[in-house]
């Protein structure tokens, strides 16, 4: 499996290892991933952590683990996700607690939407976020997304943001 390596100034977005697993059952496994569909227990954390990496080889995109460029940290994972389900590819993120209120999601957000207006011929890209996830919508409409009614999310409800691919980066 072979995918793009992204850096910025603190950094790293690469192909996701079977370490990262251990963040991602960790991160279902708790509170904060209520606004994710959790929580879950290990198997379905595996299940649908499993799925989202499956979309590398099957697609050609999918999410980049996200590390500190010096130390090597495990941060999170920010990049594209467009299982079954979906209604087109989103431009999503999660981050490790150490990592919260770093600007680390919008960092890796903002080179993953760089490398899609490169790589792909989409008008534009979204984020689907419940709408008690205030945090990822504000982060959404800093990386300059405008909330659109009219295109369908996941659930009944869900904030859709979209990101313009086309215009200026």
């Amino acid at each position: 499996m072979t995918a793009t390596t992204l850096h910025t100034d603190r950094l790293t977005l690469r192909l996701p290892r079977l370490s990262d697993f251990d963040h991602w059952a960790d991160f279902f496994a708790s509170s904060r991933s209520v606004q994710e569909g959790g929580p879950k227990d290990r198997v379905a954390a595996w299940q649908h952590w499993a799925s989202d990496v499956a979309l590398w080889p099957l697609k050609g995109y999918g999410p980049f683990g996200v590390e500190d460029r010096v130390s090597g940290a495990y941060l999170g994972e920010v990049g594209i996700y467009h299982g079954e389900g979906y209604p087109a590819p989103e431009l999503g993120w999660f981050v490790t607690p150490a990592a919260e209120g770093k600007g680390v999601a919008g960092e890796a957000a903002r080179a993953v939407l760089g490398w899609v207006r490169t790589s792909f011929d989409w008008p534009h890209i979204t984020n689907i976020i419940m709408p008690a996830n205030a945090r990822s919508i504000a982060l959404g409409l800093r990386l300059g997304g405008v909330i659109d009614p009219t295109m369908p999310g996941i659930d009944p409800g869900d904030v859709v943001i979209r990101h313009d691919l086309r215009g200026a980066a």
